[in-house]
């Protein structure tokens, strides 16, 4: 998926949102650390070019993984930073690429953390399938079917020169 791809699939993502919730009011977008943090920002965008002002904000979900003992001695903290109340909101997660789930579940249990909101939906830019856990996103830029062996790359700014989608061996 080349930059042009990525941005149309953004910009579909943003109509489905507007088409699936009835308002737009108690819309929030928080991006998962760290490329769902960009594609969150693009999003709000998109939604405030289609009429909807929505907050946004952003999700480290380290703590919350399931893994954590296994990823490193002394996990690096980005820090979350969600600067509205989301009790009784819509959440809208975003993230680049889902798998197995479990950064979803993570999310979940975070974003839990800070309060109740109406409703939790989970929008990516890439299925690739292979789930581990029953969750499934509600918003799909893309659906790629990988095999085990294969990595999916979303390169976007700041982290790479360039916005794009690869599948790697």
């Amino acid at each position: 998926m080349d930059a042009v791809g990525m941005d149309r699939a953004l910009m579909r993502i943003a109509h489905e949102i507007i088409e699936k919730n009835e308002s737009t009011e108690n819309l929030c977008v928080i991006g998962i650390k760290r490329r769902g943090e960009q594609l969150g920002d693009i999003v709000s965008k998109n939604l405030e070019k289609l009429g909807a002002a929505v907050r946004t904000g952003s999700l480290d979900i380290t703590l919350y993984r399931d893994d954590l003992s296994t990823v490193a001695d002394q996990p690096r903290l980005n820090g979350s930073e969600i600067g509205f109340d989301i009790n009784g909101k819509t959440v809208i997660l975003v993230d680049d690429v889902i798998y197995t789930g479990r950064t979803a579940r993570a999310a979940i249990d975070a974003v839990l953390s800070f309060g109740r909101p109406a409703k939790i939906q989970l929008a990516v830019l890439v299925d690739r399938g292979h789930r581990e856990l029953p969750i499934r996103a509600d918003y799909v830029g893309k659906n790629i079917p990988t095999s085990s062996s294969e990595v999916v790359k979303v390169c976007i700014m700041p982290y790479e020169n360039e916005a794009c989608v690869k599948i790697l061996k």
